[in-house]
């Protein structure tokens, strides 16, 4: 499979990488050994780029399945965390958790507008602090947000940028409301143009865009500076689509089976803020005894009006 470099940094990565959330316990919630082994495979058949992040819970299925190979593949990792205290340890147990010495990448994750960046300062001088040491290659941060990708291309320091963007601008976001595909797509433009590695996420809406497989991949794939785009695999069929994808070889006329899939609110995310409630025409979505939104399978039609008014994206279909 071919490789592209992200950005200044030098790394070559695959054109698609595996998106290892969807395997972790908030989504199919996998074995160790069943998601390993569905890792392994995509690795051994040419992808070479894996996401993951400090709060997926995910460490344990890349471990294993790197373990007895000689797969080197590039690993980007997240945190949270906004002190250097804070950010010194994540860096720390993903090193011990992966069994590598150094991690490719590591960013800042999910960072918001307004003052986020300036109140996780300490975390971004942690991540160089982390890059000169030779304990990560580069560093940088992800985002749904389309001023904090603008702005980002403007830090000297970032090497690489993890952008949401697809065709139909589910989930993007300018500042406190939402925001314009095309707007991003401009953002990310700006920041390969300053020489950030770009690559794309939720480049099917967190999954409610699969339907429309060929078009959302040939949106995304298409727009200038982007390196990579990172997909969630839950099953080996899945893998070979993306793989045969990046290869050029695969159906045109191919669109996915869909039929089992559902709706799902990621628990972790959700904010409560009652909007896919309000959208919902047949009053599937609820309030559950944690006040978070939830499912009413027996009412849900599947029909995804719901995944463009959340202003997280914490619905997602698998």
């Amino acid at each position: 499979m071919e490789k592209n470099t992200l950005g200044k940094t030098g790394i070559r990565v695959t054109p698609v990488g595996f998106g290892v959330l969807t395997v972790g316990r908030t989504q199919l919630d996998l074995p160790v050994s069943e998601g390993a082994a569905l890792l392994r495979y995509a690795l051994e058949r040419g992808v070479n780029f894996i996401d993951t992040a400090q709060c997926y819970g995910t460490y344990p299925y890349i471990r294993e399945a790197l373990r007895g190979t000689r797969l080197a593949p590039v690993i980007v990792s997240k945190s949270l965390q906004a002190s250097a205290r804070g950010m010194r340890d994540a860096i720390e147990e993903a090193r011990r958790e992966l069994d590598r010495d150094v991690i490719e990448l590591f960013l800042l994750h999910e960072l918001r507008h307004g003052d986020d960046f300036a109140n996780r300062q300490g975390a971004f001088e942690a991540l160089c602090e982390a890059k000169a040491k030779g304990l990560v290659r580069a560093v940088g941060a992800s985002t749904h947000h389309i001023d904090v990708a603008e702005r980002m291309a403007e830090i000297p320091e970032m090497d690489v940028l993890f952008a949401l963007i697809n065709y139909k601008g589910l989930g993007v976001r300018r500042g406190a409301g939402p925001g314009e595909r095309d707007e991003m797509a401009a953002a990310v433009k700006k920041a390969a143009d300053a020489g950030l590695g770009v690559f794309a996420m939720k480049v099917f809406g967190g999954g409610n865009l699969v339907g429309d497989y060929l078009t959302a991949l040939d949106y995304v794939a298409a727009l200038p500076g982007i390196s990579s785009m990172m997909l969630g695999i839950g099953r080996r069929d899945e893998a070979d689509r993306m793989i045969e994808y990046a290869e050029g070889r695969i159906d045109p006329g191919y669109r996915p089976d869909t039929s089992e899939k559902k709706i799902h609110v990621d628990q972790g995310d959700c904010e409560s803020c009652g909007a896919c409630i309000e959208r919902c025409p047949n009053h599937a979505l609820h309030f559950n005894r944690n006040a978070l939104a939830d499912v009413d399978y027996a009412l849900c039609l599947r029909c995804g009006y719901c995944a463009p008014v959340c202003p997280v994206r914490a619905i997602v279909m698998f």
